[in-house]
C-alpha cells in the first residue's frame, strides 16, 4: 500500500482510475492516469497532454532530481491536469516538488511510518519560506 500527501498531511486515495504505461490507453474521462518513469522521453507527450487527466511521475531514489524537470517540463508544456510524485521523497523535499508543479505525493507505508505527518505538515507551508519570499519581507 502507499499514502498519499498534500499540504493538508495525509490524505485518502481518491484516484479510483489506476494508472497504465501504455501512452494510448491512459486518459479519457475515466481512463488510467499516466505512469511516467523519470528518464521519460517528453517529447511525444504534447499531443496527449489535453486527454490526460492525472500524470504520476514514478522514480527509485531520493537523490534522483530528474522527477523535478520533469514535473517543470510538463507545467510549461502546458499540463494542467493532476500530478503525482511517487517514490522515496524525502519530506524535506516536499516544498521543491510543490514548487516545481507537483500536487501531491505518494510514499509507501513504510516510508510514511519512517517520516510521519508531522514531518510533511511542517513543510506543507512551502509557498512562505522560499528565497524570494524572504527578500521581499
Amino acid at each position: 500500500m502507499s499514502v498519499l500527501i498534500r499540504d493538508g498531511g495525509f490524505v485518502a486515495e481518491d484516484w479510483a482510475y489506476g494508472f497504465t504505461d501504455d501512452r494510448d490507453a491512459a486518459g479519457g474521462e475515466t481512463g488510467p492516469g499516466l505512469d511516467l518513469a523519470s528518464d521519460a522521453e517528453m517529447s511525444d507527450l504534447q499531443a496527449l497532454l489535453p486527454r490526460l487527466r492525472m500524470i504520476r511521475v514514478v522514480f527509485d531514489g531520493f537523490s534522483d532530481g530528474r522527477v523535478f524537470t520533469v514535473a517543470r517540463q510538463l507545467r510549461l508544456m502546458g499540463y494542467a491536469g493532476r500530478l503525482r510524485l511517487a517514490g522515496p521523497l524525502l519530506a524535506d523535499q516536499y516544498a521543491m516538488a510543490r514548487r516545481v508543479g507537483f500536487d501531491e505525493v505518494e510514499v509507501s507505508d513504510a516510508h510514511a511510518e519512517r517520516q510521519g505527518e508531522a514531518s510533511w505538515r511542517f513543510r506543507a507551508a512551502w509557498q512562505a519560506h522560499d528565497y524570494q519570499a524572504r527578500l521581499r519581507g
